[in-house]
């Protein structure tokens, strides 16, 4: 008797451990709705040169389920331009927000872009900062 007993505890065990290993294998749940996930919030120019080319990506993906449209982007002063893609990404599409900031502007600087979109995770704020060298 205590043979079958001690079989029987080792089968349960063994399907127990079998269970997590598939669970902890499966592929990961995209969340519901579109979620908008950048690779980063915030773009670091470094030191720059007076006049410099300005233009920078933020890259991201739609890690949710359904499709995401940005819907606008806006920069904090004129001399942060967003620019937002028009194009409607499905789950697991990725694409970029443009920015050029106006690097005839000498010193330090931290600036803000908005982006909406449909996505559930609301109203994004990207930052960029830097600093342009006079001549």
């Amino acid at each position: 008797m205590k043979k079958i007993y001690i079989l029987l505890t080792l089968m349960v065990f063994s399907v127990g451990i079998m269970s997590a290993q598939v669970k902890t294998n499966a592929s990961p749940v995209l969340a519901k709705g579109p979620v908008i996930t950048f690779e980063s919030l915030v773009l670091d120019y470094g030191t720059i040169a007076h006049n410099a080319d300005g233009h920078r990506e933020f890259k991201f993906t739609n890690t949710g389920s359904e499709d995401l449209i940005i819907s606008g982007c806006t920069g904090s002063c004129g001399c942060t331009v967003p620019e937002c893609p028009k194009e409607v990404y499905g789950p697991g599409e990725s694409g970029v927000v443009k920015v050029k900031y106006a690097t005839d502007r000498v010193g330090q600087f931290s600036k803000n872009v908005t982006v909406n979109s449909n996505a559930t995770n609301g109203v994004i704020t990207l930052t960029i900062k830097g600093n342009v060298l006079p001549d």
